[in-house]
Order: structure tokens, then C-alpha cells, then sequence
């Protein structure tokens, strides 16, 4: 048991010699190098800042007219930033149209926005990038009077032409809901008729209520006031495009959404049947040089906020990347693959950009720094060399002196001298890798100073003989 004890005993002194030696040759390190690890920390921070530059802590997006969806949909963003400690500032504008121009601005301070899809023109678009779609956003077309059936469009040669004669608002011209109607009716070999108005939602829901207008088509959320006030209004019927699959083959933006039968109002049974309704979706895009940590938060914010299970889509279903008419952003790509950076799940969005920062830049410049710091233990070691052979130097100058000129007299000050050399020598601190050659100095000072004590010494020879020393 006894040598147990003593093999536990002397592992464990060992151990903590070890790091006690360990713990003073780093504190060594440390003050003979401060000077280059300053130099080194200071271009670190400055390569930090300079590749990689913090996110700003204010954000600007453009959604669209006051009080509409866009509007609504934005708040919960700005709630949403909040709570990650970023302030989203929300831009009221005239619609998607105004959007895409402020985005495409290098100098305008938006650089988010909402955007209804079929607004979307690639050709001349620079500067500009997706981070996907976040919502649908049907077509709806409500108008006044019996319902029509589906047989009274077949008699009309192009369907559309049914209504063509009635006063319809197609949206404000220069709308994304007006885009997508003109393009709707191109497709059917038409233009929208004289009879047309071209009315704001608000302003066309109040029309259709009062009778001033025959219909409106609209282009905005289930969830909307607008679409609410519509569906629960008996006076009113819905109207749904024939031949929807070719229409969404012909128009790439649009998608396909199926309604059961009453599943809007059971009471009064709308739809009357199962229909195929065509939707566009809202796109959220950026300008190219909004920072990534701000792309994975708009990322995040939708998929918390969209991709919820709604009327028209399943849980998950947004953010979405398909159908894009525009290049998605590289952070895009990646959330599509591989989702957030798996460090924004576990902390805050400020520390886990911060570490997230600190590990894309310390790792590339570690890569050249570790070879340095490996080389600054063999540097402090010929640094130490290099002052206990200038030492060396000045002692074997003294004894040259004292070969030339010697005064026994002076005797005295010699001593001090030495006395001085090896104060000198103990200041140097020195690891224990050369304490050979530290020690090896010391004792030739005082194989000097020995010399200096004899009665007979080496430094006051004349004619070869030695001469006894006067005092």
C-alpha cells in the first residue's frame, strides 16, 4: 500500500511541477512578446472588422400602401426584429412596382421589400436578389348579380369576354394586380375594355358595395380585410378562371391552388363546387448587400411568421424557392439546404453572429498565425542566447582591459564592475532549456572576480612572471 501512496504521490507532484513550469515559461513568453502579440491582435481585430463588418442595427423595408396586408405582414417582421435586438423601420410606398425601383436604388436606404410575383422582370434587374417566397396570394375575381354558371361561359367564344362589357376595376394602373390582369387577358387575345376602372382595393371593395362598378379583381390574401369584407357579402359572387392549368404552364409565376366545394362559406355553399383557384405568391427580396446575418434573420422571421399552416398552405410550406423569376441570394441557397447556421438555434442572434464572425475570420488567419506563434518559443530562446553571449562579450573585453592596463590600485572598482555584470545576468530571465548557459555565465563573472581576490592573479604579469599584488 505504502509504495501505491508513493507512486500516487509522485504522479500527482509531477503533474502540477509540470504545470507550474509549463505556467512560468508562459509568462515568460508573454512578457518577452507582448510587443508582436499587440501587432498581431490589433491586425487580427482590424481584418475582423474590415472583412467582416458587424451588421447594422437598423433596418429599412419597403412594404406597400398604409393599413394594407403588406403593411399588417411587416409589423409581426418588426416584432419579430425586435426581439433579436434589430430594428426594422417599415417604408410606406405605392405598391410593388415602387418597391423594385427603391430596391434597385443603390443610394435609397431600402434595402428589404415585399413583392407580388408577375411584378418580377429579370431583363434590367441589377442589384437585386430573392430570399424566396413567403405567402400566396390568390386572384379573385367578385362581382355583382345572379351567379353565372359555367355553361354561360362556354357559349361565349374566350370566356373572359363574358365580362369584358362590364365596368370592372383591374387594380391601379402600374399595380402588380393590374400587371398580372393585362397579362391574364393578353393570354385570352384581349385588352381590358373602355368600360375598365382602375381602381385602388379600398377604394373598388366600397365601389362593388354600392353598385357604382359591375366587378373587381384583386389580387391580396384570404386573411385580408378587403377579400373578408367580399366573401361575406351575399350580394356578391365569385367568379373563377377556366383552363387554369394552362394558364399557370404560360405564366411561370403562378400557381395553383384547389378550394373544396364550401370551403369559404358552407352556409352558402362557397365555392359551389371544388375549384382551381391561380394565385401569385409574395417574394421577399433584397439588395445583393444586405449583410448575411440580416439574410438569415429575414429567413428566420418567415419561416416563423409564413410557415405556419394556413387556408392554402401546409406548415413548412414557406419560406419557399421555387417558381422564382429572379436570382435567390447565396444565404438563400444555403437556408434552402441547410437552414439557419446551426449556432442561431442555441443562442442569441447577436452572440451567434458575433462567434459566428469571430470563427469565419480567426480560423483563415489562425492558419497563418500558428506557424508564427510556433516559432516565437525558438525566437525568445535566441533572443536570451544572443544577451548571454553579448554578456560574454563584455566580460572577455573587461579581462582584455585588464591585460592591457591593469592598476592594482583600481582594484576595487574592477569588482564593482563585475558585481554590476552579474546583477545584469540576473535579470535576465531565462527558461529552463539554456539555464546551462545562464549558469555557465555566472560562474565565468565569477572566475573573474576570483581571479581579482588572489594574492597572485593572471592580469599583472611582467616578462612572463607573475607579480604579487600591492596594496
Amino acid at each position: 500500500m505504502g509504495s501505491v501512496k508513493e507512486d500516487i504521490k509522485d504522479t500527482w507532484l509531477g503533474a502540477w511541477e509540470f504545470v507550474q513550469e509549463k505556467w512560468t515559461d508562459l509568462v515568460h513568453f508573454l512578457f518577452e512578446t507582448w510587443v508582436f502579440l499587440l501587432l498581431l491582435l490589433v491586425g487580427l481585430v482590424t481584418a475582423w472588422w474590415l472583412l467582416d463588418p458587424p451588421p447594422p442595427k437598423q433596418v429599412f423595408m419597403a412594404t406597400g400602401s398604409r393599413g394594407g396586408l403588406y403593411e399588417q405582414l411587416g409589423n409581426k417582421y418588426v416584432d419579430f426584429f425586435a426581439k433579436n435586438g434589430v430594428q426594422l423601420t417599415l417604408v410606406p410606398t405605392h405598391g410593388s412596382q415602387e418597391n423594385i425601383d427603391r430596391l434597385a436604388d443603390q443610394n435609397d436606404p431600402v434595402h428589404a421589400a415585399f413583392v407580388q410575383g408577375g411584378m418580377i422582370k429579370p431583363a434590367g434587374i441589377k442589384g437585386i436578389q430573392s430570399l424566396g417566397s413567403i405567402a400566396f396570394e390568390p386572384i379573385w375575381f367578385f362581382y355583382r348579380g345572379t351567379q353565372v354558371k359555367s355553361s354561360d361561359f362556354d357559349e361565349i367564344n374566350g370566356r373572359m369576354k363574358y365580362f369584358t362589357q362590364l365596368k370592372i376595376s383591374a387594380g391601379v394602373v402600374g399595380s402588380a394586380t393590374h400587371e398580372i390582369v393585362k397579362q391574364l387577358f393578353k393570354l385570352e387575345g384581349m385588352e381590358m375594355g373602355p368600360n375598365f376602372v382602375f381602381l385602388s382595393p379600398v377604394e373598388a371593395v366600397k365601389a362593388l358595395q354600392k353598385g357604382n362598378i359591375d366587378g373587381v379583381i384583386l389580387v391580396d390574401g384570404l386573411e385580408s380585410d378587403n377579400i373578408q369584407t367580399l366573401l361575406n357579402d351575399p350580394s356578391l359572387n365569385l367568379a373563377s378562371f377556366k383552363r387554369p392549368d394552362a394558364i399557370a404552364r404560360l405564366l411561370s409565376f403562378l400557381e395553383i391552388l384547389t378550394v373544396p366545394m364550401g370551403a369559404f362559406d358552407l352556409v352558402r355553399n362557397i365555392p359551389p363546387a371544388d375549384v382551381k383557384m391561380l394565385a401569385t405568391t409574395t417574394h421577399l427580396l433584397i439588395d445583393e448587400r444586405m449583410h448575411p446575418a440580416i439574410q438569415f434573420l429575414f429567413l428566420e422571421a418567415a419561416r416563423e411568421i409564413n410557415g405556419k399552416a394556413s387556408f392554402f398552405a401546409a406548415r413548412g410550406t414557406f419560406p419557399g424557392f421555387r417558381n422564382s423569376t429572379i436570382n435567390e441570394s447565396p444565404v438563400a441557397l444555403h437556408y434552402e439546404r441547410k437552414g439557419s447556421p446551426w449556432l442561431m438555434e442555441y443562442l442569441p442572434f447577436w452572440l451567434a453572429e458575433l462567434v459566428n464572425r469571430l470563427l469565419f475570420v480567426l480560423i483563415p488567419l489562425c492558419a497563418f498565425a500558428y506557424p508564427i506563434l510556433l516559432t516565437m518559443p525558438n525566437y525568445r530562446t535566441r533572443r536570451i542566447k544572443t544577451r548571454i553571449n553579448r554578456m560574454y562579450a563584455e566580460l572577455k573585453d573587461f579581462e582584455q582591459q585588464l591585460m592591457a592596463s591593469f592598476n592594482p590600485s583600481l582594484r576595487d572598482d574592477y569588482l564593482k564592475k563585475l558585481d554590476l555584470m552579474e546583477y545584469q545576468a540576473l535579470l535576465i530571465k531565462v527558461p529552463k532549456s539554456i539555464a546551462g548557459d545562464y549558469y555557465a555565465l555566472r560562474t565565468s563573472i565569477d572566475y573573474v572576480r576570483n581571479c581579482l581576490n588572489r594574492g597572485f592573479h593572471p592580469y599583472n604579469a611582467e616578462g612572463g612572471s607573475l607579480v604579487p599584488d600591492v596594496k
